[in-house]
């Protein structure tokens, strides 16, 4: 059962950092925007909630400390950093070919001309982004530890954490999937899509790269 002890004198600290963390525009929000315009509201949710679904992944393993093995492997981090790098890349190369095919973007969230994506597509590349993606794991292996008490329960205060940046970052990123649903006009307009999908696969391979050819562990 959760105890109350868990919102303690560090717990506003906590609340101000992972909100200013939420809304800096990154990795997250960029898919957001990408799957909201590709696939309409329905799918900007889904991949809002599977993102946010990685960050329990993320607390559990800094609990149990896996993540300090991958920090004192050279070799084991280098290799998930090259995982993840690769599949922001192939994302990024998925929207440069939408762009290239030219196809217009839904109109409230109903395809016009672009091919069929499955349900379950947003749910993936949210989950495996987030999941994938080597910065959140040191993010919360050096960040999380600081609002644990020693008395603590390591696993149940980090999840209790991570459930609330859970409900922020999907705060935020909800408000951006409404943003962009709203613009519908310019969706689906086949020149703004072509555009949008190039600049968001561009930005996705660059991510991409930087973070393959980073050698430190940030």
């Amino acid at each position: 059962m959760m105890q109350f002890g868990f919102i303690d004198a560090q717990f506003v600290s906590f609340l101000v950092a992972i909100t200013l963390l939420t809304i800096s525009p990154g990795v997250d929000t960029l898919l957001v925007i990408r799957n909201t315009a590709r696939g309409g509201v329905r799918d900007g949710i889904t991949t809002s909630v599977a993102i946010c679904c990685g960050l329990f992944i993320h607390a559990t393993i800094s609990a149990l400390g896996i993540s300090l093995i991958l920090l004192q492997s050279a070799w084991a981090f280098h290799m998930f950093k090259l995982v993840g790098a690769g599949y922001l890349i192939w994302l990024g190369i998925t929207s440069l070919l939408a762009a290239r095919r030219g196809h217009s973007l839904p109109i409230n969230g109903a395809l016009k001309d672009a091919p069929a994506v499955s349900r379950w597509q947003p749910v993936k590349e949210g989950f495996l982004s987030n999941v994938l993606n080597p910065k959140t794991v040191v993010f919360y292996m050096a960040f999380l530890p600081q609002f644990i008490a020693p008395g603590d329960p390591a696993l149940l205060k980090s999840l209790w954490l991570a459930s609330v940046h859970f409900i922020i970052a999907n705060i935020w990123q909800v408000s951006v999937v409404l943003m962009v649903g709203s613009a519908g006009k310019w969706l689906a307009n086949a020149r703004f899509a072509q555009t949008l999908n190039a600049a968001t696969g561009t930005v996705l391979i660059v991510f991409g790269i930087r973070l393959a050819l980073t050698q430190r562990p940030v």
